[in-house]
């Protein structure tokens, strides 16, 4: 498998950490220095794009297509719904909350699955990270 968007810095990204992210998610918590390769996103306008952001909806595609991280990342998504009595910022943080959404938002337009979709209702009353949609369809 040619891993044209190198993926495989998740891959490593997540090695020793995953199961950490996720049992810290499970307790209705989640830590800063995870999220950016566990809930990666385009990077944000006029930053430097790190070594875990997403450049292209083709990218965020392939992401969820990769087995793992795709298994991963629905693993975590599914998570947030047994935390439905809490609120993202309740979770997150102000500042990893608005990273939360901005990957659900990406990665919902690049796949349309039915479980993103949820979690933007659920967690986000059904509204879109604004300022993703906007790079996505200027890109």
């Amino acid at each position: 498998m040619i891993d044209e968007y190198h993926l495989d810095r998740f891959v490593a990204a997540q090695a020793d950490t995953y199961d950490d992210a996720l049992d810290i998610l499970r307790r209705g918590a989640m830590c800063t220095p995870f999220m950016d390769f566990i809930f990666p996103r385009l990077a944000p306008e006029g930053e430097t794009a790190g070594p875990y952001a997403i450049s292209s909806l083709d990218e965020a595609s392939a992401y969820l297509t990769f087995p793992m991280l795709g298994n991963r990342y629905r693993e975590c998504v599914e998570t947030l719904f047994k935390l439905v009595r809490t609120s993202a910022r309740e979770v997150f943080g102000d500042t990893d909350a608005g990273k939360l959404h901005a990957s659900l938002t990406l990665f919902a337009e690049a796949t349309n699955e039915v479980l993103l979709r949820s979690v933007l209702i659920t967690w986000f009353d059904n509204m879109v990270d604004e300022d993703t949609i906007v790079r996505i369809r200027a890109a």
